[in-house]
């Protein structure tokens, strides 16, 4: 009964929340072009004089995760929660039926079918046009669930520090600007010591994961590397995948330290 009740609380508050999002053109519109159709123009540009590679949709996919996790995760996460603060909304859930895990997980759930949806149209698009088939789409699976988990968690704990959904535009460019030095191309770069700093933070991780899933190679791998088989990048996944998970500890630390649920509080 207990479990019932609580699978029921979920339901109704992530269902309101997809309900709030769906009428947000804004965050609609960052959820659905962004990540679907960016990613697209890079494949398509890279592919235009020759043929589609692992590499190729490696990157794709990189891009494709790097939009969904900061647009269609992060920000909106962000934005949703620090709007319903404002609004005393978190406030009044908490008298209800409603857990707080339940009431801080629910503004995370409509991202992660849209960034799924997302991920299956790029897949399609991609290896309907002949790119060879992924090494490991286990690996991809993780670097996208966990990123999702990761980057929801690191939304609650800027929104301690965000006033207002205005505010949101220049507290999360320090999460926005460190997602985007773990790129691979960003991080092949750097001067070595940089490099190194760069791959233990958040979105290197998830990058070194689509790319061993795509193409076989961690992302700063050059192309002369050779690609590891599903075994191979099987082994591979230890680093990346620690890393996702010291990330997400320490975000849990912080917000159970700082989240705060009236802007009088």
């Amino acid at each position: 009964m207990t479990h019932s009740r609580t699978s029921s609380a979920l339901t109704a508050l992530a269902t309101a929340e997809f309900l709030q999002f769906s009428r947000n053109k804004t965050l609609v519109f960052l959820a659905t072009v962004f990540p679907i159709g960016l990613p697209l123009v890079t494949y398509f540009l890279a592919t235009r004089d020759s043929a589609p590679t692992t590499a190729t949709a490696a990157t794709t996919f990189e891009m494709l995760a790097l939009l969904a996790l900061l647009f269609v995760q992060y920000y909106s996460v962000l934005s949703l929660v620090t709007t319903r603060r404002g609004e005393g909304v978190l406030k009044r859930l908490r008298t209800g039926a409603a857990e707080d895990w339940q009431i801080l997980t629910a503004p995370a759930v409509p991202g992660v079918p849209l960034t799924l949806a997302c991920t299956l149209v790029v897949a399609a698009v991609v290896y309907g046009a002949g790119t060879p088939a992924p090494v490991n789409p286990i690996a991809i699976a993780l670097g996208l669930f966990g990123g999702i988990v990761l980057f929801s968690v690191l939304a609650l704990a800027t929104s301690a520090v965000t006033k207002n959904a205005e505010a949101a535009q220049v507290t999360s460019l320090p999460v926005m600007v460190l997602a985007m030095i773990g790129m691979g191309s960003i991080r092949g770069v750097l001067p070595d010591r940089l490099a190194e700093l760069a791959q233990w933070t958040p979105f290197a991780a998830v990058s070194d994961l689509v790319a061993l899933g795509t193409s076989g190679r961690i992302a700063t791998a050059g192309a002369s590397d050779p690609a590891l088989d599903f075994a191979g990048t099987c082994a591979e996944l230890g680093r990346p995948f620690a890393t996702l998970a010291a990330w997400t500890v320490v975000a849990l630390m912080v917000t159970r330290r700082s989240f705060r649920w009236d802007d009088r509080g």
